[in-house]
């Protein structure tokens, strides 16, 4: 997987744009001088626990004595399920329901921006080749900052695009998210064969 490509794949997963309109309705409890300062404070949040997740990840997968393949196989059913409620949304979001109040790392933080898995990808990609941390640190930002120039940029694409344009892209980013999931289930299935058949 190239830098690129991860940062691409980083990018849907953390699906600004389908969180455009959860982060306006979130964002109106908070006072018109607060919102900026807010979101920012919950990015930075977001873009720290995903960090740690990628450089702590392999050891946290060697604590647990969790190989590779279980957590291919789990991150593809986590992403799959994520994208098939991206794709068929509940009322209450694909995340479900929102506590009142100024948000405070949950739900914008997590599980919004760093949800489960953004966490499980970035725990795979450091576990897979951990010799290119520094090119998927590089993808991992990339990710986030689009994410924050999207995410700080809502009210602006919500009166340009509307509600449907940006439904559309979050249902299309879902299908590219489950095409993906199938094809990380699989390769965690087929390593875990393979290593079987080695065994």
């Amino acid at each position: 997987m190239s830098t690129l490509s991860a940062a691409i794949l980083l990018f849907m997963i953390l699906d600004p744009l389908g969180n455009v309109p959860i982060f306006l309705s979130l964002l109106k409890q908070v006072p018109a001088e607060r919102q900026r300062w807010v979101l920012a404070r919950e990015l930075l949040i977001a873009l720290g626990v995903l960090f740690a997740f990628l450089w702590g990840g392999q050891y946290i997968l060697a604590a647990m004595h969790l190989r590779q393949e279980s957590v291919s196989i789990a991150g593809g059913i986590v992403l799959f399920l994520i994208g098939i409620r991206m794709i068929f949304p509940t009322p209450e979001g694909v995340f479900g329901e929102t506590p009142e109040g100024e948000p405070f790392i949950v739900p914008m933080a997590i599980p919004l921006i760093a949800g489960p898995s953004g966490m499980a990808a970035v725990m795979l990609m450091s576990s897979s080749e951990p010799g290119r941390m520094g090119d998927f640190s590089l993808a991992l930002f990339l990710a986030w900052l689009a994410t924050a120039v999207i995410l700080f940029s809502s009210t602006f694409l919500y009166r340009l695009l509307g509600r449907r344009v940006l439904t559309a892209v979050e249902r299309l980013m879902g299908m590219l998210l489950v095409a993906l999931s199938v094809q990380m289930f699989l390769d965690g299935v087929v390593a875990f064969l393979a290593r079987g058949s080695v065994g």
